[in-house]
């Protein structure tokens, strides 16, 4: 695990050295190596490290944000929770930097994934998903497409708020529904 570790930090001082525009070479392991790096049990270990990679990789080129997006949006685990948890943190980092227009082109995927861990009776990843709406940048870009936002989240939302078994989600559920109201 630590050899992990080691190889994405050395990598994300490599990526910090591209010259933009990036290779194609460069691209190809983005797709290549470092998303299926999202994949193995123990990415625990090296997470940090690699989402600063990916992160480094779509400041650089913007254009890498669809794709990087819905890459990591088929890694999406299923049973994983602690996964979940890193992977919302991750997008939450990539989405403190996207371009509105880069945005556009994510969001019925990205917000179909965030209804669904808002929706997790684990009450860790529906509270990391529901922290999206605590961060500024994140609230202009949905204040800008709420119509589009509004109809993938609501019903989520609206189920949560009647049944949830923790009060700190449903509370949490309730500012972001008052959220969506003011917006309107």
């Amino acid at each position: 695990k630590q050899w992990y570790q080691r190889r994405v930090a050395i990598t994300a001082g490599i990526i910090n050295g591209f010259a933009v525009p990036l290779k194609q070479e460069h691209r190809l392991f983005l797709f290549k190596v470092l998303i299926p790096l999202h994949k193995p049990r123990g990415i625990a270990s090296y997470h940090a490290q690699l989402a600063y990679c990916i992160v480094q990789f779509v400041e650089k080129d913007p254009s890498l944000t669809e794709p990087t997006i819905l890459g990591l949006l088929k890694l999406w685990p299923k049973t994983n929770s602690a996964k979940e948890v890193m992977l919302l943190g991750e997008f939450e980092e990539v989405l403190d930097i996207i371009e509105p227009a880069q945005f556009k082109k994510v969001i019925v995927p990205l917000f179909k994934m965030l209804a669904k861990a808002v929706s997790s009776p684990q009450f860790q990843v529906a509270e990391r998903a529901l922290y999206f709406w605590n961060n500024e940048y994140v609230m202009s870009l949905i204040e800008e497409h709420c119509r589009i936002i509004m109809p993938i989240m609501f019903p989520a939302l609206y189920l949560i708020s009647k049944d949830h078994w923790n009060q700190t989600i449903v509370a949490l559920v309730y500012n972001v529904m008052k959220t969506f109201m003011e917006m309107n």
